[in-house]
């Protein structure tokens, strides 16, 4: 046992008895280091990650690799999901040195944590031109003894190079239309015109690229913009990286044609795309895009909602093969011809191979060892219904029976801000309360654990941890990303829920962003200004599987900015999306997020005020009519007219427990919107202009059209 035996992070518990006399990261570790003047192993992974355990199986867990980090070495693992900003500081070292990056990170540092060797996954036995592990060790060891003065220039030369890169204010404002139409051209480049998705294998699901893409349309009309999302989706929904009988993304496809996934299913990947799925189904009416969105909302809910609330990070690539054959990449997962016959008999098997894909020759199997991944090929076979179903809840059900993947169960506050404004707007677009209940609750955790100090009165700051575990918070500070995902779930629960109290919680991160997180001339960083200093401050405003911190902030003040008037919070939007004007047009899947908030810009974003008494249903007709409508990053609240003593009627049901709701006055866009003629109304502004105030739907509709001419 060492000493990650008391750790919260169950990826850092996996290698508790690890014969590594591991450290987590510390001060005490580096100055232990100091003491013994030996360098120090930096490994960095995640619980989800198949390549990490790999290497923890291969060398962390064997005797002889061990004893040699333990004589030469300190050695330091660190969860990734945990500590964002060490990953970060890190990952751009070893990709600006190997050209590549990836988990496990293996980073050799000096005392004063100044990286000097840099790699990913190393074997235990030399391999494809990689050397050992054992062997990197006795390099970097020999390189330390003999060559010292070599390996501190190039400590300090790298370090030198990091801390070098920070990025200057880009100027210049919101990306104009001009900027945004160049980035759609540039994904038109880029697009898989035969298979969907953009580039080739291995294919990410690339979320934030695609909500731009639909709010483009919105916007102007694009036919293109609009084939690109369905082209995308429906091979996502038919192929093997959505999960055919459980609902729910794996993390990414090998294959350029969507077949084999990488078979980890991580919250964020899961939430974004459910929302993806949502918006399409409000763009289209798609049945399937319907379908996914709501099978994707009911695995979150199913598979990683924890006792306390809030969401899981992540389900493990790997697990127990049924058979008893040890662990495996995608045991749960996959089939083969005879699994599908114990389970549902020899003819409905041979329906579910052709249903599902799954090829009746072990040669032609699309995983391993003669197992197959289920798909939803377009055959063009008529099937029955019914019979379908019969054998997707047997396979389901004996699937169930399957040892099950791990489960990372810490609650990482970014990836529920996610799931929290997937899960409200699904449940409020088909009428699943039982969904919205789910976001509020996950919102509800965060005040009460993840959220510290702001939500005790005026004048105090709101700050973020980073995680939580069991109902307990993490040891480290929230990120960037933290903030503004957060807040983005905050905002969406005001427009679903009409609850004030989640614009005010909002707020109140949000003024955090530009007192602790933002530079001069509104850039921003990923780190708070008083948070660990690093050999470098994390600075980051491209997308990665999630949108970036800086580019999520940017989108949350500029809604929140348009729910109160804010000119600070929307000046503070449009200098951060200066840097998405540089970089749409050259490199718009890195910055899909910036360019959606820069659609809403361009259109507004559109205000809109529904008031009414709470059991008029004529107000939650105006309500769901501007909840559906697709203008991009359109605010909504609802509530009492002006002029009445009525309390906010959602705070008993949907308010935090840990604030006292907001009084009636609480969202300002409320503010000064009477009854009309005694109905309810909705009032709709944007660019500081307002429309007269509508009683029907249809008229609110219309007001919500496009502003734009059609183009592209």
């Amino acid at each position: 046992m060492n000493r990650l035996a008391d750790a919260t992070s169950p990826y850092l518990q996996q290698h508790a008895d690890n014969p590594v006399d591991w450290w987590p990261w510390s001060p005490e570790a580096f100055e232990e280091a100091r003491r013994r003047d030996v360098p120090v192993l930096l490994s960095v992974g995640y619980a989800s990650c198949h390549w990490c355990h790999v290497m923890a199986r291969e060398s962390f867990a064997d005797e002889a690799t061990a004893a040699e980090l333990n004589a030469g070495f300190v050695s330091i693992k660190v969860d990734r999901e945990e500590r964002p900003d060490v990953d970060a500081v890190y990952m751009e070292a070893v990709q600006a040195a190997t050209g590549q990056g990836g988990w496990p990170m293996t980073v050799f540092l000096t005392p004063d944590a100044e990286p000097f060797y840099f790699g990913t996954y190393f074997p235990p036995r030399p391999r494809g031109g990689m050397p050992s592990f054992r062997q990197v060790l006795q390099g970097v060891a020999a390189a330390w003894a003999d060559r010292r003065g070599e390996v501190a220039e190039v400590a300090a030369r790298v370090a030198a190079d990091l801390a070098g890169r920070t990025l200057g204010a880009p100027g210049g404002g919101a990306p104009g239309a001009a900027e945004v139409h160049g980035a759609l051209l540039e994904l038109t480049k880029e697009f898989d015109a035969v298979r969907g998705g953009f580039g080739g294998a291995p294919k990410f699901p690339q979320p934030m690229v695609l909500e731009f893409l639909l709010r483009h349309h919105a916007r102007t009309g694009s036919a293109a913009a609009l084939e690109m999302v369905q082209a995308t989706c429906e091979a996502m929904a038919r192929g093997g990286i959505y999960d055919q009988l459980g609902g729910g993304f794996a993390r990414y496809s090998v294959d350029a044609e969507w077949v084999v996934p990488h078979f980890e299913k991580m919250l964020y990947d899961n939430a974004l795309l459910a929302r993806v799925y949502a918006h399409l189904w409000r763009a289209t009416g798609s049945e399937l895009a319907r379908r996914v969105a709501l099978e994707t909302a009911d695995f979150l809910v199913r598979e990683l909602r924890t006792e306390e609330g809030g969401f899981a990070s992540a389900l493990d690539a790997d697990s127990d093969r049924p058979d008893g054959g040890g662990h495996a990449e995608g045991a749960y997962y996959v089939w083969t011809p005879g699994e599908l016959r114990q389970v549902l008999g020899a003819e409905d098997a041979a329906l579910a191979g052709t249903y599902y894909g799954v090829p009746g020759a072990p040669a032609a199997a699309t995983f391993e060892e003669g197992a197959s991944v289920l798909q939803l090929p377009d055959t063009g076979t008529p099937f029955d219904a019914g019979r379908n179903a019969s054998v997707r809840e047997r396979l389901t059900a004996a699937r169930a029976e399957r040892p099950r993947p791990f489960r990372d169960d810490k609650v990482v506050t970014a990836w529920n801000g996610l799931a929290i404004a997937a899960l409200a707007e699904i449940g409020a677009y088909f009428d699943r309360p039982d969904l919205v209940d789910a976001a509020v609750a996950a919102a509800d955790l965060l005040v009460r654990v993840h959220m510290t100090d702001g939500a005790g009165g005026p004048g105090t700051v709101a700050r973020l941890v980073r995680t939580s575990r069991g109902g307990a918070a993490g040891g480290n500070a929230g990120v960037l990303e933290d903030y503004g995902d957060v807040a983005e779930g905050f905002l969406t629960l005001t427009a679903v829920t009409g609850e004030g109290t989640w614009l005010h919680l909002a707020g109140l991160l949000l003024d955090t962003v530009l007192d602790r997180f933002r530079g001069e001339g509104g850039t921003l960083y990923d780190t708070a200004d008083d948070a660990e200093q690093l050999i470098r401050r994390p600075q980051d405003p491209t997308d990665n599987p999630t949108p970036s911190g800086w580019t999520a902030s940017a989108a949350a003040l500029l809604s929140y900015a348009a729910y109160t008037g804010s000119e600070r919070h929307r000046e503070a939007a449009g200098q951060a999306l200066g840097i998405v004007a540089k970089l749409g047009p050259r490199a718009p899947r890195f910055v899909g997020w910036g360019l959606a908030a820069a659609e809403a810009a361009l259109d507004g974003p559109r205000e809109v005020a529904v008031v009414g008494t709470p059991d008029d249903p004529r107000r939650a007709e105006l309500h769901r009519t501007a909840l559906l409508s697709p203008a991009p990053g359109a605010v909504i609240a609802i509530g009492p007219p002006s002029g009445t003593d009525e309390a906010p009627e959602a705070a008993a049901t949907t308010g935090p427990t840990a604030v006292l709701p907001g009084d009636p006055d609480a969202v300002p866009l409320l503010a000064d919107r009477p009854l009309v003629d005694g109905a309810p109304a909705a009032y709709v502004c944007r660019h500081f202009v307002c429309a007269a105030p509508v009683t029907g739907p249809e008229e609110l509709r219309a007001q919500l059209a496009p502003a734009a001419p059609p183009h592209g």
